[in-house]
């Protein structure tokens, strides 16, 4: 037993050495950004992979299960979230094709590629489409079954992200409520989550609030710069509106029974540009938003509902995707221009500049950022494991 315990903590002081020393990377690791493809001339994966690297960013969205990226993220350290479209949903509602997507879409690229999570179909309690709608829990089961027959359950997730729009209420937070009518979707939706340890994803933009309603709602407040919302059910105090949504949906599924399934953001970003009615759709904005996002996710913050429990958010987005249909603010959403070239600067490339281009980027750094982020990794899932020793 003494010799365990020597060993035990010389593992531990090495550990914490590197931890230490590659703490940045590590702080960074707990920022996810989403990696939309709707444009044109959007750098190659191997270049994405590369910017990445030099934000320091190892938890990504995309939209598909497109081959290239999840070929070129094989060995990187990236923690992936992949998504099954909305038109796949009903198909998958199908035990045997559910088996037959994830053998052709997941199997291939393991173990290489790190996937955590496959997201049924987006935002599909919102579509207004009885049949889709219907689908999504059958078609999430039926994926975890197929994960359970392969022996990835353990490594894989399943999930689907909602619209805000799934609550009824939402202020003051302790009132999130949702929906009356989704109330026979969404109750077997929690039993899924809760039963198999999975997170309820969220669609969070508080630009959406501020937009409709600008008059009655500070700036400041949505953009995490000042002012306090105290909610007078529970006097916890709210310094900005995102967290305030957070807390509303875990109240919301808290009225379910269901108040240990974890909330992550799996979307949330502010426009850069937009039509003349889109108001606050400006670069100050989306710099300001998204740099006191980040800020707050480098301290590993946790919502006043949960200040223990570090909440995960991916931000939206990498790229403007200039292919998207709808208002203007739609394409302009992305740190990063189509070409490569930075829209703005939210703090994770301290060196970046607003002209810098993914082309310029060093090819070598990166790999030891990557070395960082492995650590990072070998850390988590270390401590994860003695954790549950009995001593």
């Amino acid at each position: 037993m003494a010799a365990f315990f020597f060993k035990l903590r010389s593992i531990s002081i090495f550990l914490i050495f590197f931890f230490l020393l590659f703490s940045v990377s590590c702080n960074a690791a707990a920022l996810g950004i989403n990696y939309g493809q709707v444009a044109n001339d959007l750098p190659s994966p191997d270049q994405v992979l590369r910017l990445l690297a030099s934000l320091k960013v190892a938890k990504v969205r995309i939209y598909d299960t497109n081959p290239l990226v999840l070929s070129a993220f094989s060995d990187s350290g990236i923690d992936l979230i992949i998504t099954a479209p909305n038109d796949a949903v009903a198909q998958l509602a199908v035990p045997a094709q559910a088996l037959q997507w994830v053998s052709s879409n997941i199997v291939p690229y393991l173990p290489g590629t790190k996937i955590s999570c496959i997201a049924v179909g987006n935002e599909v309690f919102t579509t207004g489409d009885p049949a889709l709608m219907a689908s999504l829990v059958p078609a999430m089961a039926g994926l975890r079954q197929a994960l359970v027959r392969l022996g990835l359950d353990s490594v894989i997730h399943v999930s689907t992200a909602n619209s805000l729009a799934v609550l009824s209420d939402s202020y003051p937070p302790s009132l999130g409520s949702f929906k009356p009518e989704l109330t026979g979707l969404l109750a077997p939706l929690l039993r899924f989550l809760a039963e198999t340890g999975s997170p309820f994803l969220i669609n969070a933009y508080p630009y959406f609030a501020y937009r409709d309603d600008p008059q009655r709602i500070p700036l400041d407040f949505v953009l995490f710069s000042s002012g306090e919302v105290i909610d007078p059910n529970t006097g916890l105090r709210y310094d900005n509106m995102l967290y305030a949504q957070v807390d509303a949906v875990i109240f919301a599924i808290s009225r379910f029974g269901f108040g240990k399934i974890e909330v992550r953001v799996s979307e949330t970003g502010w426009p850069s540009k937009g039509d003349d009615d889109e108001i606050g759709a400006t670069v100050e904005n989306a710099r300001i938003y998204n740099r006191n996002l980040v800020a707050r996710q480098l301290e590993n913050e946790g919502t006043p509902a949960r200040p223990a429990v570090r909440l995960e958010v991916y931000l939206f987005a990498l790229f403007n995707e200039d292919l998207k249909p709808g208002p203007t603010s739609e394409r302009n959403y992305g740190l990063y221009r189509p070409d490569g070239t930075m829209a703005y600067n939210v703090g994770l490339s301290p060196a970046a500049t607003s002209t810098a281009s993914v082309s310029t980027l060093n090819s070598s750094a990166p790999q030891v950022r990557w070395y960082a982020l492995l650590v990072c990794h070998m850390y988590e899932n270390y401590w994860s494991k003695i954790s549950n020793i009995n001593y």
